[in-house]
């Protein structure tokens, strides 16, 4: 085996390796704060938006992070497994090109509908929970599973409503599907909250329910109320009431890891850096 070839067999060796390592706790990189996100002490992994990415024109803030060993995991905002029609071939494509460009453990994407008949909804959706519905989204996942050559995490969403024919809360729905695909979990404490007050879904519940064994990570962000209605924002400090959500996941899990977003009204680097001491101190168990 030549030299070039030995380092890159050492290197896929590592990255598959990778897919068993705890995360740690991270953040959401941002172009915004980029040099921050290489400052912050304690960041042991970071997401980014796949939508935002080039694969082939990595952002060198990215780079400098992979250089160091720490985990990026492109996170896709646009795929819509939870539609009726299949996935587009060119996302899937895109999604597997930034895996594979930033050595990516896994890719993560939303349990969520985004477009029908090439109409976008410009918004994550909550899909509607039957289980003819449930059949779909299964077919929906294998075709992203077979497309990606790492393990595909889905996450709940936060919702405004739900649909008249729901059959199922979305942590059976979600359960099912993990059931039948294999899919890992990204379960977003923030928007279990979000529908605790919008919707009066008790996220103890939903945590009950979840097939947290089947966990990959964990996301944690703040928002504002506005007129009765919470606004998951990602703007704004996390509250208490979703870091106490992240330790009732925590007593029943140990999560390999949990990451913060913040997506623009962005604080100094002393706020984001208290951000995640906060994180940290909600992980320890009793």
């Amino acid at each position: 085996m030549g030299e070039r070839a030995a380092v890159e067999a050492a290197v896929t060796e590592a990255e598959e390796a990778a897919v068993d390592e705890p995360l740690g706790v991270g953040i959401g990189w941002r172009p915004e704060i980029d040099l921050t996100v290489e400052r912050l002490e304690g960041v042991d992994f970071v997401e980014v938006i796949a939508e935002n990415v080039r694969p082939d024109r990595l952002p060198e803030s990215l780079r400098v992070l992979r250089a160091r060993g720490v985990p990026v995991i492109p996170h896709g905002v646009g795929l819509g497994v939870g539609g009726a029609e299949p996935p587009d071939p060119d996302r899937l494509a895109h999604l597997a090109a930034c895996a594979q460009a930033l050595g990516a453990p896994l890719v993560s994407e939303h349990l969520a509908f985004v477009r029908a008949g090439g109409m976008e909804a410009g918004h994550l959706l909550p899909v509607p929970r039957t289980r003819e519905a449930l059949r779909v989204v299964v077919d929906n996942v294998r075709r992203a599973q077979d497309a990606l050559e790492v393990p595909l995490a889905l996450e709940n969403v936060a919702a405004l409503f739900g649909w008249p024919q729901d059959e199922m809360t979305e942590a059976e729905f979600l359960g099912g599907l993990v059931e039948a695909t294999g899919v890992k979990l990204l379960v977003d404490v923030a928007n279990l909250y979000t529908n605790e007050v919008n919707l009066g879904l008790r996220a103890v519940d939903a945590l009950d329910v979840l097939p947290l064994s089947e966990l990959a990570y964990v996301h944690v962000a703040g928002g504002h109320a506005h007129g009765g209605v919470w606004h998951d924002t990602h703007t704004d400090h996390v509250p208490d009431e979703v870091l106490a959500i992240l330790s009732e996941l925590c007593a029943r899990v140990d999560p390999p890891g949990v990451l913060l977003e913040w997506d623009a009204d962005y604080p100094s680097d002393e706020s984001l850096q208290s951000e995640l001491d906060r994180i940290r101190k909600a992980m320890v168990r009793d």
